[in-house]
C-alpha cells in the first residue's frame, strides 16, 4: 500500500511518501508562510521521481492541527480534493496530539502523557494522555496556570514543540520523559492514521481550530456588501 501523508500546520511543510512499512522518499522545509505553495509541486517531484502517479496512492493522510489556520485549511483542502479525484481513496484527518504522543516509546511514557504544542502567544495547545495513550482531556488552549494543576502528583512525560518554552518556567512537576522536536514527524502521523485503518475509525479531514483566526476584515470590504447576510 502507498500512503501519502502531509503536514502544513506549523512552521513547516513536511511530506512522507512510504510502501508499506518503508519510507521511499521525504521532504522537510521549514517555513512560517507560502506552505501551500510548495506542497503540491513537492508532491509530483515526489511521485516522478519514484516513477508513480497519483493513481498509485492508495491512502492519504493530513495533520488537521491545531495550527496556522491558513495552514490547517490549505493542507486539508488538498486532501479534500485528492478524494474527490479518487472516490476510492483511503482519507484521514489526524491531529497533532495524537502523532506526537505516539513517538513516546513504551519506556518514555508516564502515568500522564503531556503533548504541549507551541501557539507563539501566552497560552499553549495541550492535550493529555494516560500510560495507554487513551485520550483524558480534549484538546485545549491553556495558559500556564491552568495546565500545572492537571498534571501534580503524577509522573508526567512530555512531548511537543511547546514543551521548552512551558519548561522555561520552574513546574516543581515529577517528569519522567522530556521530548522537544523542532516538528511534527509525518511518520508518527503514518503510525496514526494506520492504527484509525485497523480500528475501522478513519476520520474524514475537519479542521481542529482551538480560537479564532488572528485576522481582522478591512473596513472597506465590510461595506462593499461581501459579508453581508
Amino acid at each position: 500500500m502507498y500512503i501519502l501523508a502531509f503536514d502544513t500546520t506549523a512552521a513547516q511543510c513536511s511530506i512522507v511518501l512510504q510502501k508499506d512499512n518503508t519510507i521511499i522518499s521525504s521532504f522537510r522545509e521549514y517555513m512560517n508562510f507560502g506552505q501551500s505553495e510548495v506542497l503540491i509541486p513537492q508532491m509530483e517531484n515526489m511521485l516522478k521521481s519514484n516513477n508513480l502517479s497519483f493513481a498509485d496512492i492508495n491512502m492519504v493522510l493530513v495533520c488537521v492541527g491545531p495550527g496556522s489556520f491558513t495552514g490547517v485549511r490549505a493542507g486539508i483542502a488538498v486532501a479534500r480534493t485528492f478524494q474527490l479525484v479518487r472516490p476510492d481513496l483511503l482519507l484521514d484527518g489526524v491531529s497533532s496530539f495524537e502523532a506526537y504522543v505516539l513517538s513516546l516509546l513504551p519506556e518514555e511514557r508516564g502515568e500522564i502523557n503531556a503533548v504541549i504544542i507551541e501557539t507563539k502567544r501566552d497560552d499553549f495547545y495541550i492535550q493529555l494522555f494516560d500510560k495507554n495513550l487513551q485520550k483524558i482531556t480534549p484538546p485545549q488552549a491553556l495558559v500556564y496556570d491552568d495546565i500545572i494543576p492537571l498534571l501534580r502528583h503524577k509522573k508526567i512525560s512530555m512531548v511537543g514543540d511547546g514543551v521548552e518554552r512551558f519548561l522555561s518556567r520552574n513546574s516543581g512537576l515529577s517528569l519522567h520523559c522530556i521530548k522537544m522536536p523542532d516538528g511534527l514527524e509525518v511518520t508518527d502521523m503514518i503510525k496514526a492514521g494506520l492504527n484509525h485503518l485497523a480500528e475501522g475509525k478513519l476520520d474524514y479531514p475537519k479542521p481542529l481550530y482551538l480560537r479564532a483566526p488572528d485576522v481582522s476584515t478591512p473596513k472597506s470590504t465590510i461595506q462593499s456588501g461581501v459579508f453581508s447576510a
